[in-house]
Order: structure tokens, then sequence, then C-alpha cells
């Protein structure tokens, strides 16, 4: 049962979260290269405030972005600014995407995103908990994938494995978690190869943070998953 009051209360706390520890940079550890390739710490609070606004329109109906090029340049023209800009930014966008989500609406309905990818109005606030707390861990600023909470690891694997779920490039997978947790992924024949390993581990390889150094498979090598 997706409770969206409770996503929207943890994707505020998440926030603050990580607007205080970015708090504690400078401008130059700002411009500093982020977890990501290719992207400053910079970028990633600009996509994040970007991000935000982008929800805002899915859940208005609105196209997410007015296209992949345009989301691509507005990041890259963001990126630079000062961190006082960068921080008032990502809190402002972040009250509006709340203010939005407040509204009285039929969170059952069904909401477009990017790239044809449909899904309910109440799951968009875990996908902006996700959101938040992997760019956290992507700054780079001593938050690991492990500080995250047991609830968010499991949800996030659930999201993940179902985002692959039946996608021709990535063959059967049942993954594994010493908690016994299981999951099934990828294509829907032929044998699985069986992954396991720890459930923050799991997270990051299946969204592309890790590349599943720690994990196990047995029945041979782990295959490169294709970009979210």
């Amino acid at each position: 049962m997706i409770d969206h009051v409770r996503d929207l209360a943890s994707v505020r706390e998440a926030t603050e979260r990580l607007l205080g520890e970015a708090a504690l940079l400078d401008n130059a550890g700002l411009a500093a290269p982020s977890r990501l390739p290719g992207w400053s710490r910079g970028h990633v609070l600009a996509h994040l405030a970007r991000n935000a606004d982008a929800l805002v329109n899915v859940l208005g109906g609105r196209p997410m972005y007015e296209s992949d090029e345009a989301r691509d340049a507005d990041i890259e023209r963001d990126a630079p600014r000062s961190l006082a800009v960068q921080l008032s930014d990502v809190r402002n966008t972040a009250d509006r995407f709340q203010h939005s989500s407040a509204e009285p609406a039929d969170w059952t309905r069904v909401v477009a995103l990017r790239n044809g990818v449909t899904d309910l109005a109440a799951r968009v606030p875990f996908r902006r908990w996700a959101e938040v707390e992997l760019h956290h861990v992507d700054l780079g600023l001593g938050r690991e994938l492990e500080d995250l909470s047991d609830e968010f690891t499991d949800r996030e694997i659930d999201f993940l494995a179902e985002r692959f779920s039946g996608n021709p490039a990535v063959p059967a997978l049942a993954l594994s978690a010493p908690d016994g947790r299981t999951w099934r992924t990828g294509r829907p024949e032929g044998s699985a190869l069986s992954v396991s390993g720890p459930a923050p581990d799991l997270m990051g390889w299946l969204a592309g943070r890790r590349d599943g150094a720690a994990l196990k498979a047995p029945d041979g090598q782990l295959p490169v998953l294709p970009p979210l």
C-alpha cells in the first residue's frame, strides 16, 4: 500500500538533511566533481531543483520536461551558480513540490513521466525521495548508501527490480539479500542468474552507483545493466 503522505514527509526530511550538509560547502567545494561522471556538485544541486519543478509539472498533468535537450541545457545553465543561489533554488523548488502535492487530487490516477514512462500519481513522492537520497550520496559529502534507511533501500530495490523487469537487455536475475529478501527482474524467459549481497550493494548496482564488486554471482558474471 503506497502512503504518499508518509512519503512526502520522508521527502521533506531527506531534503532538509541534504541542504544542511550542502550548506557546509563553499563555492570551490560546490564546483568540485561529484560522484557522477562529468557532473560537479553544482550539477547535482541544479538537477535536484529542476527535477522538483519537473515533478510539479507531472502532478499538474503537464509534460515533465520540454525536451531532453532542454532538461540537459537547464542543468548546464544552473550548475555554475553560487552556493547561496543553489541552496535557495533547491529549497524553493522543494517547497513548491510539497505545496503541489498537498492539493486535493486523485492519487490513483496515472501520470506521464519521461520517455513514455507512466506511473501512479501516488508513487511520485517516492520517486522524489529517491532522487534526494541518491543524489545526496552522489554529492560525496560523507553520506553513503549504507546510511539510507532499510525501508528506503528495500523499496528502492523493489522499484528498480520492477523497472528492469521484462527488459530484453537484462538477463533473468534472481536477487537476494542476507535477510532473506528476494527479487526477480530482467527477461522473463531463461534460467535466472543468482546475484546476492548486502541490500545497499544490490541497490547501488541496480541504480548505477556501484560496480557490483561486493555482490556474488556464482553461476556467471554480473551483466552490464542499461542506464536507467
